[in-house]
């Protein structure tokens, strides 16, 4: 538990640190953190019939995640032509690989990207959702993303009784779910206070798409890490496992997040 309370203290920090101190941190940062839960992703499903493409998918995911923070930071999207070449490489690498399941490893590969890169995509386009960088709502979706995780632990911890989902997470608990959804709550209407750029009514709604959207890709997590038969995504955060397992809330959530912020207050 003390390994596990100091490694979350210090990760906080930095994550702190890159949201706060401007665009280009933000942007390093999360580029790195994507790259390392597709890796993280490759290693995690690989097997002897299955072979995902590490070096290619980490190519792709790099060039998805880079055009999408050129094209915030200099309007220029041309960038994103580099995408192209690349995904169509990942197939003709495949015709020399001679694997017994070539598409399985064609669609690993691209699903990877999909899975960690694209949703840290839409995250970072949160933002900038003004069209320039404001740490505002990318620092606020974090907190409500912790306040719900923080919630649902200590509810269900102590009065959970009914399973959420028990085939794929069996600890995870209706008490804990709507544990998460007062505390996150209560985060949003702490941010509405001091974020003014958008009212309580949205800071809200966020906060329930967070709730929702977190905890089904803490589910499908879990259900990718049982089909694997794996307990842990990696083991680069001492006592938390893998940045998957820290970061699955977000695979869901921010793109869910993205699209609401676009329709409802832009």
């Amino acid at each position: 538990m003390k390994t596990r309370a100091i490694t979350g203290f210090f990760f906080i920090l930095i994550m702190l640190g890159s949201v706060l101190f401007g665009e280009v941190t933000f942007a390093a940062f999360f580029l790195i953190l994507s790259l390392l839960c597709l890796d993280e992703f490759y290693r995690l499903v690989r097997t002897e019939e299955l072979r995902p493409q590490r070096i290619t998918g980490v190519l792709l995911g790099l060039a998805v995640f880079s055009s999408v923070i050129w094209k915030f930071l200099h309007a220029d999207t041309r960038y994103m032509l580099a995408i192209v070449p690349i995904a169509v490489a990942v197939f003709i690498c495949e015709l020399y690989r001679k694997s017994a399941n070539p598409f399985q490893n064609i669609a690993f590969t691209l699903t990877g990207v999909v899975l960690t890169v694209a949703p840290f995509c839409f995250y970072a386009a949160i933002g900038f959702i003004d069209g320039t960088y404001n740490y505002h709502y990318s620092l606020g979706f974090l907190i409500l993303l912790w306040s719900s995780d923080t919630g649902a632990y200590l509810f269900g911890r102590s009065l959970g009784k009914n399973k959420l989902f028990e085939r794929h997470s069996p600890k995870k608990t209706w008490e804990g779910f709507f544990g998460g959804m007062v505390a996150s709550l209560l985060a949003a209407f702490i941010l509405s206070t001091q974020f003014t750029g958008i009212s309580y009514i949205h800071w809200a709604a966020i906060s329930l798409i967070v709730v929702i959207g977190g905890t089904l890709g803490d589910l499908c997590e879990s259900m990718l890490k049982r089909s694997f038969d794996v307990k842990d995504s990696g083991n680069l955060l001492p006592g938390h496992g893998g940045v998957l397992d820290r970061f699955d809330g977000l695979f869901i959530a921010a793109p869910l997040v993205y699209v609401y912020l676009v329709i409802f207050t832009i």
